[in-house]
């Protein structure tokens, strides 16, 4: 069964706008499980310019669905991982000046430090999820590494604007869901996801968690966390809320 896994990496950002105590990520954690998540996701930036070491232990405490936590492949960060003990890990690529995360990690280029990583957290029980584009180099380099998932990149289908682009983008999603899958891979995805484009992506065979944070977030401004999970879930089963 499909699963949605809420990025709560927003909340924190409005908080560390003014560097104050609100609005809490532990308490949006919270609400985003009683309103049906099956999964939280935060990224610990190098920078720290949204979640704080602070909130992902105290995420560690609260989160009963599981815990994605998405980080560079750092000794700092592999450091912390085998500390907190999430449910499993995503590895994204990271850089200081981006805004948000701008496209999937290059495996292929940095095969034997990304294996190190790898094998490093997965021999202490937590699973490796790797944030990639669908491009089968990279899928393949992610099954020769032994990590467990990948998390397909969504960026490129979300942001095209042609209906003929959307379509050959969202093939690019299938086909690469398709060869993780033969490969013994799971498959996530996130990016970029919205109400208005993620059923497509939703109805790729062999997707299991869908991992949405900015149009969640946005939305729950307007109508409450509650009310925008829902309809996030309404929206990924093609049924009105």
């Amino acid at each position: 069964m499909l699963t949605l896994g809420v990025n709560i990496d927003h909340v924190a950002t409005i908080r560390q706008a003014r560097r104050t105590v609100e609005p809490d990520p532990i308490a949006a954690a919270v609400l985003a499980e009683l309103a049906g998540a099956e999964g939280i996701t935060a990224h610990l930036r190098e920078d720290r310019r949204h979640m704080q070491d602070r909130d992902i232990r105290l995420l560690r405490e609260t989160v009963r669905t599981h815990l994605n936590l998405e980080m560079a492949a750092t000794a700092e960060m592999v450091q912390i991982a085998l500390t907190i003990k999430p449910d499993y890990v995503t590895l994204v690529p990271e850089k200081r000046e981006e805004v948000t995360t701008e496209g999937g990690l290059d495996i292929v280029g940095q095969i034997d430090r990304l294996n190190s990583v790898v094998d490093k957290l997965q021999s202490a029980s937590i699973p490796v999820s790797l944030f990639i584009d669908p491009e089968p180099s990279q899928i393949a380099a992610a099954a020769q590494i032994k990590a467990q998932f990948i998390e397909l990149h969504t960026g490129r289908y979300a942001e095209a604007k042609d209906p003929l682009q959307v379509q050959q983008e969202l093939a690019n999603l299938a086909k690469g869901c398709e060869l993780a899958i033969e490969a013994g891979l799971r498959v996530n995805a996130g990016h970029g996801l919205t109400y208005w484009n993620v059923r497509p992506v939703a109805c790729l065979p062999g997707m299991e968690e869908l991992n949405i944070g900015h149009s969640i977030i946005s939305r729950s401004v307007l109508v409450g966390i509650d009310r925008a999970i829902r309809e996030m879930k309404a929206a990924m089963l093609g049924v009105t809320y």
